[in-house]
């Protein structure tokens, strides 16, 4: 898989930072995934869609071996079809939306959030756009 994004984040992830990506899934294999990486190397939260068996699994890599892998039936994108995905992180979890469905929430396994400094989007499909940025989470509490 060939790496087509990857944005340091200044200060480390906070609640907030949201990752957008448009691609288009033009190949039938699983190649595509995103990796949020601490200052030591370790993948903090791991998202692949596994079109082979239209299943979205999320995961961490800590200390040389994966974590339990969560994995969720909802998957809303199609092979040969243009998608749209965003990771976002509040305070608890990464949230992952994909063609505007809710498809996972994956608790924070990595601690702090501040040692999340890193992050690559791994793929061989064609992807339009990929932006890294902090959102306003004033909503989220209320927002008054």
């Amino acid at each position: 898989m060939a790496l087509q994004f990857e944005a340091f984040c200044a200060g480390g992830l906070a609640p907030g930072w949201s990752l957008l990506i448009q691609g288009h899934s033009d190949s039938g294999e699983d190649k595509f995934e995103i990796n949020f990486l601490s200052e030591a190397g370790d993948i903090a939260f791991h998202v692949k869609p596994r079109f082979s068996n239209a299943t979205m699994v999320g995961n961490t890599f800590q200390g040389g071996r994966w974590g339990q892998e969560e994995v969720s039936g909802v998957f809303p994108l199609v092979l040969g079809e243009p998608f749209e995905m965003e990771v976002s992180s509040d305070a608890d979890h990464f949230h992952v939306h994909a063609q505007e469905h809710k498809v996972l929430q994956f608790a924070h396994r990595h601690r702090p959030l501040a040692a999340i400094t890193r992050v690559q989007v791994l793929s061989d499909h064609r992807l339009a756009q990929v932006e890294l940025a902090r959102r306003d989470l004033s909503w989220w509490d209320g927002g008054h």
